[in-house]
């Protein structure tokens, strides 16, 4: 292929996924200028004790540690790990595309939920410092007036305690990472390897770390951390089934191909994974009888018309789930059944849709 259509190519990727970059930037700009916003503030009590807690200077995990655990780690070590497993610079783009996208959708949730719930933080009486003699008043609560620590920061941060941050984003970054491993591991094949379990689960033991550290430093009741840790693990796995199969699928490994139609020529040129056991590399050799092919088009055929096998890029899974898996093979024995002349394995038994 020439220098010239190789170009094309890279321009046409740049068209399609370059509105998938720009939204997830945007999101992480407003969850930036939300921070600067004063928000809600709860009414509370001068007598409940769960917000009597001291208020906390050095915080264990601080906001640039978290940055650094939520998206740098995991980016480094999903890197490395498609160099030591596909080496598929596509694979590269759609984890950490993917990465950013559930980072960003959390985070701009939890600041807006953070600034319209208001809830005032364990040690927020603490940081409001009530002037001397200070109560609640007759069958009624307390309010940031009685304040005598000035406008600022601190005293805004006091109530912004649900949900929490460092719970949503920690989980969002990491649990995006123990997707992907758990993907690149086929954790789910119904093999039952304990290894598997380990590595696939370590970075969401990470996240756990820093959700509970949360409640050691008094600035989250355990309600905050909880809800905090189901936002960024729900967005985490949101964002990676945009990029890739489910984890129970036999391609769990691999990301989606373009969305755009590739050309013949297209998917010979995409910085792919080359195998001569994936998709798209010589179909009839693990698909004989065209099983695989036949269930693409028909899969596909309604919605967007013939697709072509020398079109699926190799190294990638097709985004419609391939409802007569039998006729897949299997990635793992590198081998393929004999088929009947309906395209299912010859002696075995299947259950009907």
């Amino acid at each position: 292929m020439s220098t010239q259509q190789r170009n094309q190519m890279r321009w046409k990727l740049i068209r399609t996924y370059g509105p998938d970059w720009i939204l997830c930037i945007g999101l992480v700009a407003l969850f930036g200028a939300l921070d600067n916003i004063s928000g809600f503030k709860r009414e509370f009590s001068l007598e409940d004790t769960s917000l009597r807690h001291p208020h906390t200077l050095h915080e264990r995990v601080p906001n640039w540690a978290l940055y650094i655990i939520c998206s740098l780690t995991p980016a480094v070590l999903e890197a490395a790990v498609n160099y030591l497993t596909v080496r598929s610079w596509w694979d590269l783009h759609n984890s950490l595309l993917g990465l950013l996208l559930g980072l960003s959708l959390t985070g701009a949730i939890t600041q807006v939920v953070k600034l319209t719930v208001g809830r005032p933080r364990p040690d927020i009486i603490a940081r409001c410092i009530p002037f001397p003699g200070a109560v609640d008043p007759p069958l009624g609560l307390s309010n940031y007036t009685i304040c005598t620590r000035g406008p600022g920061h601190i005293l805004d941060d006091g109530w912004r305690s649900f949900p929490s941050g460092h719970s949503s984003l920690s989980f969002a970054g990491l649990g995006f990472l123990s997707f992907y491993l758990a993907g690149k591991l086929h954790l789910f094949d119904k093999r039952g390897q304990a290894h598997k379990s380990w590595i696939a689960l370590t970075p969401l033991a990470g996240a756990t770390l820093v959700a509970v550290s949360r409640t050691m430093d008094y600035r989250h009741h355990w309600q905050d951390v909880t809800a905090g840790s189901i936002l960024g693990l729900v967005m985490s796995y949101f964002a990676y089934r945009q990029y890739y199969p489910s984890l129970a699928s036999p391609y769990s490994h691999r990301p989606y191909f373009p969305r755009h139609k590739p050309s013949p020529q297209d998917s010979m040129s995409l910085p792919l994974h080359r195998d001569p056991q994936v998709v798209g590399h010589d179909p009839e050799q693990h698909y004989p009888n065209g099983g695989y092919r036949d269930s693409l088009l028909r899969d596909h055929h309604e919605q967007d018309g013939p697709v072509n096998m020398e079109d699926v890029p190799a190294g990638t899974y097709p985004k419609d789930e391939v409802h007569d898996m039998e006729t897949v093979w299997r990635d793992s024995e590198g081998e393929s059944e004999e088929l009947d002349g309906n395209h299912r394995p010859v002696n075995a038994h299947h259950n009907t849709r």
